[in-house]
């Protein structure tokens, strides 16, 4: 009885917003993306996609991210915003970072990602724009997926700061004592597989088209990028 009165929900839920969507405009960049889309699969295999696509996609989107944090350092008005106003940023701390970001994306998270054709293959995951999830199907699942990542974050965060294991990890993320959104993703490399994890269960329990791949890595850069600022 219960299971059929949560079923009753969703699909009231789901006609609500259908019914709300039915008043909002055309989106404008709905048919340049969905040329874009299928252009992208007419020309590219989907190995090429899930791997290289997705790295495309994480590349451009964290450093884009990293801009105006970048930027704001060098205004002074902004300046009245920082919190930690004796601990500037230096050239060489974000030197250091950036290096050692590329390191992490290029040679720990690549090889991960190159397990994503064949998560996507395994569980029959489409590409085809006509399968693509409305867009607020897609909001709901990044949500779920923030939920999923935020307790597993939380959790195992916390472990890492345990007394016999923070100096071994991670104490590593914390070495600048002036924080800067670059820093999200400056990590041991453990501390990037064990903490990653969380970024991945999401996926396995929503995911179905590989669209939410990439919207759920760029909400989740947004949010790590934004709380290191």
């Amino acid at each position: 009885m219960a299971m059929n009165d949560s079923v009753n929900v969703l699909n009231s839920a789901y006609l609500a917003v259908e019914y709300i969507d039915s008043f909002l405009p055309d989106n404008p960049l709905q048919q340049p993306f969905k040329n874009a889309w299928n252009y992208m699969l007419d020309n590219y295999t989907k190995f090429q996609i899930a791997t290289w696509g997705s790295l495309i996609v994480h590349e451009v989107s964290y450093f884009l991210l990293c801009v105006p944090g970048f930027v704001f350092q060098f205004i002074p008005y902004m300046q009245k915003y920082k919190i930690q106003q004796d601990k500037p940023e230096t050239w060489e701390k974000q030197w250091k970072c950036f290096k050692t970001l590329l390191f992490n994306h290029f040679f720990i998270q690549l090889p991960m990602i190159c397990g994503t054709y064949y998560f996507t293959e395994y569980f029959n995951i489409p590409y085809e724009w006509e399968e693509m999830p409305r867009w607020y199907v897609l909001v709901a699942q990044c949500f779920g997926c923030a939920v999923i990542e935020d307790a597993w974050h939380y959790f195992l965060h916390r472990l890492l700061h345990h007394k016999r294991i923070y100096k071994y990890i991670h104490k590593v993320h914390h070495e600048f004592v002036s924080p800067f959104g670059m820093q999200a993703e400056y990590a041991h490399p453990l501390e990037t597989l064990i903490l990653g994890t969380g970024f991945f269960i999401g996926i396995v329990v929503f995911c179905n088209h590989v669209i939410l791949l990439w919207a759920w890595v760029i909400c989740r850069l947004m949010e790590t990028i934004d709380v290191h600022r």
